[in-house]
């Protein structure tokens, strides 16, 4: 059977502007939804309204509709490309709530697959703050943690039946893992679904529980996890190890483990981005003469030359001798700020060369 004209199904005309559109829509969208109008037909009616405003309300999609009609170039009006999505957000903002089970009964997200999602619940996420050296997050690292979690149980599988045991149909569901109540509104009554508290969601209940988790399914133990921590990470990476997480229920995924890093401080090097900044002290003859200093570095000492004449405060880099990007494109660059070493204590000899140096005026 053809499809009406969009128009037509909300009863407005085609020079109606969005408020227009909307305001229809939603009339007719309390007139049959499901839960208020048991009449045969108001489920179609409902879906056609919500096809038509998801249409009709988008400016791109009305202008296309406009020109081309139900069978455009892309067959990009048919009812399965609707975004239900953003239907059900702006049917919420009517004022309509508990609209998961309606939209998930009329569109395609029921039945089966609803009641398998209910029942297959995956496990939750888990968060460790790692706390590692300066040179671990330069060169990168290997570690093994010990990570405490819940696991599935070995004894059931995850089942939480005792091996042998004899699992029933829930009888507060009936098998459906979910329970069903209704909402009273302004707009009138609304039925929502939440896991059934009995079953927890699974549908059955075990005759005899597992007596190694509880029936749970899953127990808490202290799990070690190898992590590998790339080179250049900082205060604030988030590394992610899919599975690591808390175990599901009734043989759901496992959730991921997320290691938030923090870099230690460094007794030498200062860290901004991928760069580093120390100090580098030298003599004061070096500095008025001229010469060579060892410089540490996170890899191994370097050569510098350092010109006659150099004042405190004068900065030298050394390329490439920072932290290595984790987006690629190489290391960062060390960059030392000369300061002048004072001696505390000075022999005879040392006090006549400097006073020699202070009567020529050096």
């Amino acid at each position: 059977m053809a499809k009406r004209d969009y128009y037509e199904v909300l009863g407005v005309d085609k020079g109606a502007s969005s408020d227009e559109v909307k305001k229809a829509y939603r009339k007719l969208a309390k007139r049959y939804h499901p839960d208020l109008n048991q009449e045969q037909g108001s489920a179609e009616r409902f879906k056609e309204a919500a096809e038509a405003y998801e249409v009709l309300s988008d400016a791109d999609k009305r202008a296309q509709y406009d020109r081309f009609g139900h069978a455009g170039p892309d067959q990009s009006f048919n009812f399965g490309d609707v975004d239900f999505h953003r239907a059900r957000q702006t049917f919420e903002e009517f004022g309509f709530g508990g609209m998961d089970s309606v939209f998930d009964m009329f569109f395609g997200q029921g039945g089966d697959a609803q009641q398998k999602h209910t029942r297959l619940r995956r496990g939750s996420d888990l968060e460790y703050r790692l706390r590692i050296t300066l040179e671990d997050a330069a060169f990168g690292t290997k570690m093994k943690l010990t990570i405490p979690r819940f696991v599935t149980c070995s004894t059931c599988h995850g089942s939480g039946a005792e091996p042998g045991s004899i699992a029933h149909v829930c009888t507060a569901c009936n098998g459906h893992g979910e329970l069903q109540y209704r909402q009273q509104t302004l707009l009138g009554s609304f039925v929502n679904v939440r896991p059934c508290e009995r079953c927890q969601g699974s549908g059955e209940v075990v005759e005899k529980p597992c007596r190694a988790c509880r029936g749970q399914g899953r127990k808490k133990e202290e799990s070690q996890v190898s992590i590998n921590i790339p080179a250049g990470v900082d205060t604030g990476s988030r590394l992610r190890l899919k599975g690591a997480g808390n175990a599901g229920t009734a043989s759901g995924e496992a959730g991921d483990l997320y290691i938030i890093v923090q870099v230690s401080a460094h007794e030498r090097f200062m860290r901004k981005d991928n760069h580093l900044y120390c100090d580098l002290p030298i003599r004061f003859t070096v500095a008025a003469l001229g010469g060579k200093v060892k410089v540490r570095t996170l890899s191994g000492e370097e050569t510098l030359k350092i010109p006659a004449g150099t004042q405190a405060g004068t900065s030298f880099r050394l390329k490439g001798k920072g932290i290595k990007s984790l987006r690629g494109g190489g290391n960062g660059d060390l960059f030392c700020k000369v300061t002048i070493e004072v001696p505390k204590k000075l022999n005879a000899h040392q006090k006549k060369a400097l006073k020699a140096l202070e009567a020529v005026g050096v």
